[in-house]
């Protein structure tokens, strides 16, 4: 199982999904779809935005939970 830590990870930097679309530059129903944990895919060059833009590894924002 993928555990989406984004939100988590967002409350951490004391930052909102607002602040995020700034920083990357990426649609706001892009950032709200991986918040609210809705996606069924994430584009490469999305998640590297949201990583340069949150200074983080996309095991900050996705962890491998074994089931």
């Amino acid at each position: 199982m993928i555990e989406n830590r984004f939100a988590k990870l967002l409350g951490e930097k004391r930052l909102d999904r607002r602040d995020v679309v700034k920083m990357t530059g990426l649609d706001n129903h892009i950032i709200l779809k991986i918040y609210k944990n809705q996606y069924t895919r994430i584009d490469l060059e999305t998640l590297n935005k949201i990583c340069m833009a949150l200074e983080c590894d996309t095991n900050d924002i996705f962890k491998f939970i074994p089931d």
